[in-house]
C-alpha cells in the first residue's frame, strides 16, 4: 500500500470516528434540551423541516418539539432524566441512521411516585451543510414501571442537602466557572443540610 493509500484510508477512517461523535452528541444534546428545559437546545437537534413522532398522535416539526416536550414534562413531572444508553449507527455518506436505547425517569408530581418508560429513538439523521441533525425522529415505548419514590422526601435525603437539576439555564451545569460559592435558589431537595446521627 503507497503512501497516499494509507493516508487516504488513514483520513476515512477518521471521517468516520467524528461522523460517529458528531452523530451522538447531537442525539445527546438532544436529551439533555429535554432535561433541562433548554428550548434552544433541543430545537438545534433537528433540521428545520425535520420531524418528531412521539406515538401517531404526536407527530410533531423537530424546531416545535420543545414546546410539547417541556409542556409534557412539567404537567407530567417535577423531574425528569433521560438517558442514553446502547447506540448504533449506519453511516452512508451524508445520511446516518441510529438506533438508541433511552431510559426515561420521571418523578410524579405528587412526589411519591416515579415512572420509568424505556424504548428506542430511531433517527435518521442528514449531514447538511457539515452539520448532523435529526431529519427523522421515530420513539419506541418497550418498557414502562411505576416505582414508589417517597423515599426523595425522607429525611435522610433531604437532610443530606443534595443538589437536584433545575429545568432552566440557572442549573449549575450552565455555570462557567462552576465553583461552590453559587447555588441558586431551588437547587437543593428541601431539609436542613446536616446528617442526623
Amino acid at each position: 500500500m503507497s503512501t497516499e493509500e494509507r493516508l487516504a484510508a488513514l483520513e476515512a477512517k477518521m471521517q468516520d470516528i467524528n461522523d460517529r461523535q458528531e452523530i451522538l452528541a447531537c442525539i445527546v444534546r438532544n436529551a439533555r434540551g429535554c432535561d433541562r428545559h433548554d428550548s434552544q437546545m433541543l430545537s438545534s437537534s433537528y433540521h428545520a423541516d425535520g420531524i418528531d413522532e412521539h406515538g401517531l398522535a404526536n407527530i410533531i416539526a423537530g424546531p416545535e418539539y420543545c414546546e410539547w416536550a417541556n409542556e409534557v414534562h412539567t404537567k407530567g413531572s417535577l423531574q425528569n432524566m433521560h438517558h442514553i444508553t446502547t447506540h448504533s449507527c449506519e453511516i452512508d455518506g451524508d445520511v446516518a441512521h441510529a438506533d438508541s436505547y433511552v431510559i426515561g425517569l420521571f418523578l410524579n408530581p405528587d412526589g411519591e411516585a416515579a415512572r420509568l418508560l424505556a424504548g428506542r429513538y430511531l433517527d435518521r439523521l442528514e449531514r447538511r451543510n457539515g452539520e448532523w441533525k435529526i431529519a427523522l425522529r421515530r420513539c419506541t415505548v418497550e418498557v414502562i414501571m411505576k416505582a414508589d419514590a417517597s423515599i426523595i422526601k425522607s429525611d435522610y435525603v433531604l437532610d443530606m442537602g443534595f443538589l437536584k437539576g433545575l429545568r432552566d439555564k440557572q442549573d449549575i451545569s450552565y455555570q462557567r466557572p462552576m465553583s461552590l460559592d453559587e447555588t441558586p435558589p431551588g437547587h437543593r431537595w428541601e431539609g436542613t443540610g446536616k446528617t442526623k446521627s
